[in-house]
């Protein structure tokens, strides 16, 4: 190991990533041979993160790539074990350039992605030399790309601690109104990032769950009423439903007519009722749409502008741009959802690191 040059150890660095130690070791066990050297690397890398495999990673990164004419949209999450692992450079860069890859091979999920080559290298043998270099195990546990079709037009949105990203996909009336859209898309991505809904309309909710959810509802308010009638404190509203798909042309007319009932008995003149019930009727649509405001991108309120639903804003801006503007893909990611994070014997864990 005497003989292995400086330069030589500095060259099998830069080629493999590995560390000092490890690449002049390589180099001593192979005779200064540099090939075999970078080959002794791999082997050993794939050893360490086979070590790695079965522990779990709940941290790490969401990537979001939208390719520059807002054609086609990317989102991965990629884990690590630890946060502290998430911040670094190195882990940062992996991050993108596998979501770049999925991108621009149109990688449909995590099982096509392994088949794949980065660099000319089999998938799996880079990214376990990435497991080796970082030290840590690292998964990437899944991908999504929204591609738009005529007149269409994706953005999204990764916040800026990377826990947390969105893609969506709007079909447009134009090509200009999709280039008007693109800002307005990004906004409302970063809308859903932040509020969390799980789809799109109301429409995509399972009409069992909805009556279910809105006697949950129902139930949780009226729980909550004892308490301020308690205290003295004014009451919520028990609302009779929690869905559009609940509210029918029939229960919308019967509401019109009890309002145009209340209005004469207030005595106020008919010819101004037309003012004054639309109002009414969007209030009405609000108290009763409460489950669809929780779960449903378009019934949300407008985090930039809360008197306003994502609906609204729609169909705003589709006046504005001249054309018509509807969303029709959408994920949302946000990191480790769904794992279960294990307690660990921290003593244990740094003898583990140290193997």
């Amino acid at each position: 190991m005497a003989g292995i040059s400086a330069a030589l150890v500095k060259e099998l660095r830069g080629m493999s990533g590995a560390g000092m130690m490890d690449c002049k070791k390589a180099l001593g066990e192979t005779d200064g041979n540099i090939e075999k050297a970078m080959e002794l690397l791999r082997e050993k890398g794939l050893g360490k993160a086979a070590k790695k495999s079965d522990r779990l990673a709940s941290e790490g990164l969401i990537g979001v790539k939208v390719s520059d004419d807002f054609k086609v949209a990317t989102i991965t999450e990629i884990n690590s074990e630890t946060d502290f692992v998430a911040k670094n450079e190195h882990f940062i860069g992996l991050t993108e350039k596998i979501t770049q890859l999925v991108q621009e091979k149109d990688i449909a999920d995590v099982e096509e992605l392994k088949k794949t080559e980065v660099d000319g290298i089999a998938f799996e043998e880079y990214f376990n030399t990435n497991i080796a270099k970082i030290g840590e195990n690292l998964v990437v546990r899944r991908i999504a790309t929204i591609k738009t079709k005529e007149n269409g037009i994706v953005n999204g949105y990764a916040h800026s601690n990377g826990r947390v990203g969105v893609i969506l996909g709007a079909a447009c009336e134009n090509e200009d109104v999709a280039k008007k859209a693109t800002v307005l898309l990004k906004n409302i991505a970063m809308h859903a990032a932040a509020m969390k809904p799980q789809y799109i309309s109301y429409q995509e909710l399972d009409a069992e769950f909805v009556e279910k959810e809105t006697e949950a509802l129902k139930a949780t308010i009226e729980k909550e009423n004892i308490e301020l009638k308690r205290l003295g404190k004014t009451l919520k509203h028990v609302p009779k439903y929690a869905s559009k798909l609940q509210l029918s042309d029939k229960v919308l007319e019967d509401t019109k007519k009890e309002l145009e009932d209340a209005l004469r008995a207030e005595g106020k003149p008919e010819k101004i009722w037309d003012r004054i019930i639309p109002g009414q009727i969007q209030r009405f649509i609000a108290d009763n749409t409460l489950l669809d405001q929780e779960l449903t991108l378009l019934s949300q309120f407008f985090v930039m502008d809360d008197k306003k639903t994502i609906e609204q804003v729609l169909e705003e801006k589709s006046k504005e741009f001249g054309g018509k503007i509807e969303i029709t893909e959408y994920v949302r990611f946000e990191l480790g959802e769904g794992l279960e994070k294990k307690g660990c014997d921290f003593a244990a864990e740094v003898a583990e690191q140290l193997k």
